[in-house]
C-alpha cells in the first residue's frame, strides 16, 4: 500500500499529576490508545483514497497521566476505501505508527525532564 503522508499534527498533549482522592471518588482511569479513521474522499479517477488517521490516548502512570489527541492527512495511492473497517490490523497498524511513534517520543522526553531520570518507554 503506497501511502503519502502530510505531517503528524499534535492536537492535544497533556501531562497531568493524578489526583488520588479524586480517583477514590470517581474511578482510577485506565490506560486506552483509540485509533479513529475518517474518509475524507474517494477518486476513482485517481484511484485514491484521503483519510485522517486519530490516535486518542490516556497512558495512564503511578503519579500521573498523559492523554491526547494526534491527527495526519494521509492519501492511499492506487486504492479505493469504502469503510475503514476493509483495514486490515497490519494495515491499521501501519497507517498509525509514525503517530505512535510521536507519542512514544514526547513521552519518553517530557518523563525524562519532569522526573529529571530516564524516560518512560512506551511499548506498542
Amino acid at each position: 500500500m503506497e501511502i503519502i503522508r502530510d505531517k503528524e499534527f499534535v492536537n492535544q498533549y497533556h501531562f497531568d499529576a493524578r489526583n488520588k482522592e479524586w480517583e477514590k471518588e470517581n474511578g482510577v482511569p485506565t490506560t486506552k490508545i483509540k485509533v479513529d479513521f475518517q474518509l475524507l474522499e474517494r477518486s476513482q479517477e485517481k484511484n485514491t483514497t484521503t483519510l485522517v488517521n486519530i490516535l486518542r490516548f490516556m497512558i495512564v502512570l503511578e503519579h500521573h497521566v498523559i492523554s491526547g489527541a494526534f491527527s495526519q492527512r494521509v492519501q492511499l495511492v492506487d486504492r479505493l476505501v469504502q469503510e475503514p473497517s476493509e483495514f486490515t490490523a497490519e494495515e491499521k497498524h501501519t497507517l498509525v505508527e509514525p503517530l505512535l511513534d510521536i507519542l512514544k517520543r514526547m513521552t519518553y522526553d517530557v518523563t525524562e525532564i519532569a522526573f529529571d531520570a530516564p524516560g518512560v518507554n512506551l511499548e506498542f
